[in-house]
């Protein structure tokens, strides 16, 4: 069973190990599919009306099936990486180890937020940027320049407090544990406002051209698999007959033989280290 580790915890060898996977994969044009999807699916609605990927219920159930597809493919090029996750209640600035050149590499410069340090460098000539929303070829952050700031871990305890997962109108106006996760409420806006606080692709829906999108993601998930602990008798809604939004035994698209009851449960694909 493969198990995700806290990013702060892993050695230089998985640290090189997962930046290898992640560049063959840029390589092979593998990554730069990902990126596709995302923003593909980030708002629009599928074909039958349905919103998969944000501002919906099933926000928490598609990117799961996404980080997995990912993690999957990380696999095939070495079967020992995991994704790891980023606990930024903890690792709050942009000093952390996350953004060593070792690993995801530091800050972008000034002038236009180019990333000019670790393997995702434009200057490697291994990480250009080919789904651009700006044309510009290069990875860019701005580390906490912006108004957002990190989410406290009082404010995640506050979300994951909740013990409703989602209510009508099933959108971003919704009140419940997925739309203050998501960040459209509550305060801390948690996982909208780490986006802002990276700045960016980051900030985009192009926004897994920046790998630190996997590690923010793969803690969302985290926060989704101890909120599901928390409230075992809590499942999701909406069960069924909802217009608009994926129901529970609902398809989900892209993949179409993906209901978000499929995502569940967790530990059949892979466990957290705490």
């Amino acid at each position: 069973m493969a198990v995700r580790k806290n990013q702060a915890t892993l050695s230089a060898t998985e640290k090189r190990n997962f930046v290898n996977a992640l560049l063959e994969l840029k390589r092979t044009g593998v990554y730069d599919g990902f990126v596709r999807t995302h923003n593909e699916f980030i708002m629009s609605d599928t074909d039958n009306g349905d919103r998969v990927g944000h501002r919906s219920p099933s926000f928490l159930p598609w990117h799961r099936r996404f980080l997995i597809q990912f993690e999957q493919e990380l696999q095939k090029i070495d079967a020992s990486v995991t994704l790891p996750y980023w606990d930024w209640t903890v690792d709050r600035t942009a000093n952390s180890s996350i953004w060593g050149a070792d690993f995801l590499g530091g800050n972008g410069r000034s002038r236009d937020s180019q990333v000019t340090t670790g393997p995702f460098a434009y200057s490697t000539g291994k990480w250009n940027i080919n789904v651009s929303v700006d044309n510009r070829p290069f990875l860019q952050r701005e580390l906490g320049a912006g108004s957002a700031q990190l989410p406290t871990r009082a404010q995640v305890d506050a979300v994951l407090a909740m013990t409703t997962y989602d209510m009508a109108p099933w959108n971003s106006a919704s009140d419940g544990f997925r739309n203050n996760l998501e960040g459209w409420r509550g305060q801390g806006r948690v996982h909208n406002s780490v986006h802002v606080w990276i700045g960016g692709q980051m900030a985009t829906g192009v926004s897994p051209n920046d790998p630190a999108f996997w590690l923010h993601h793969c803690f969302i998930d985290k926060l989704w698999a101890d909120w599901q602990r928390m409230h075992p008798t809590s499942p999701y809604l909406p069960a069924g007959g909802t217009a608009n939004v994926v129901d529970l035994n609902d398809t989900m698209r892209p993949w179409n033989n993906v209901t978000p009851a499929d995502m569940l449960d967790h530990t059949k694909f892979y466990t957290y280290d705490r």
